[in-house]
């Protein structure tokens, strides 16, 4: 059995030298870093580290659940993780089923190339774009209201407007380039089928409803087993690069909430409870996800 093994990465070895810069950035990054959990238990002192620092066991934990804006934070960060995947989620599907059914083919992919652009922006560059186009004074966007006879708007000041802001900047970000495992899965499905079904009739919106889609399902529920996890772990970036004082009641998710207790407050083992819980549920959500669908279909991670 280890001649076996061995044999086998003696076959793969060049597969493996090339895995090898990926394994060690999630051992260094992922892995290791694990161990600061043990913080979480702890009224853990800079001074004294983690070997001599008291233990506290769930005082941490039960602070947050008693904090009264923890609902608050809770609340927001459920309610822009769940409008993000709503709309998000459907985009790059849409998106990759256009791109599929064009036929002037160099038009097609100037548009993708296109789209996969704002993919490659970074999140800073990003908000820095939003920052301009909204703003009240020189912004395009108010501009074309005042054009109008409208009074500007301070759309970044305004709680109301955050998650629209948010979602409408995440959605034109990724929608590009998340057609591309789409537009792979499209590939794949037998042009046989389209065949029969225009000898059966079927219009290009029949065809798209009956083989297009179904086609498409499987790489569908992976992507949205994937995704699932978004609902509650959104990233810290751009939340906090797009909010302020002015819309703090809708943009203060988990998050900026605990990087502003952990790295701004000192306060680093709460902050680690706070971020351990959310990992646990979001690793939950995700196992309940994969089991249900694997349970009504045949398609799922594991």
């Amino acid at each position: 059995m280890k001649q076996s093994v061995f044999y086998r990465i003696k076959r793969n070895k060049v597969y493996l030298l090339l895995l090898l810069p990926t394994l060690l950035y999630y051992l260094l990054f992922h892995y290791v870093p694990m161990f600061g959990i043990v913080v979480s238990f702890m009224d853990y002192n800079l001074f004294k580290g983690v070997w001599h620092s008291p233990w506290v066991g769930l005082k941490h934990y039960r602070m947050f659940l008693s904090n009264p804006d923890a609902w608050l934070i809770v609340r927001n960060t459920l309610l822009l993780g769940l409008y993000k995947f709503i709309f998000a989620f459907p985009a790059p599907i849409a998106l990759a089923v256009l791109f599929y059914e064009m036929r002037w083919k160099k038009f097609r992919r100037f548009v993708q190339s296109v789209s996969y652009l704002p993919y490659f922006l970074s999140s800073v560059v990003l908000s820095s774009v939003m920052i301009m186009l909204l703003s009240p004074s020189t912004g395009w966007i108010n501009k074309a209201i005042q054009s109008l006879g409208y009074e500007p708007i301070n759309f970044l000041q305004r709680p109301e407007w955050f998650r629209t802001i948010y979602i409408a900047s995440d959605i034109w970000q990724m929608t590009g380039y998340g057609t591309i495992i789409f537009l792979a899965a499209l590939a794949a499905i037998d042009p046989q089928l389209y065949e029969a079904a225009r000898m059966d009739g079927a219009n290009r919106w029949k065809q798209t409803v009956h083989v297009t889609i179904p086609g498409i399902i499987p790489a569908i529920v992976i992507m949205f087993i994937m995704s699932i996890s978004g609902i509650i772990n959104i990233p810290f970036d751009k939340a906090f690069l797009i909010g302020n004082a002015g819309n703090m009641d809708t943009a203060d998710i988990i998050t900026t909430y605990v990087y502003r207790i952990g790295i701004l407050g000192g306060g680093m083992s709460y902050a680690t409870a706070i971020n351990l819980s959310l990992g646990l549920v979001t690793m939950l959500l995700v196992y309940l996800t994969n089991a249900a669908s694997r349970k009504v279909g045949e398609t799922s991670l594991w």
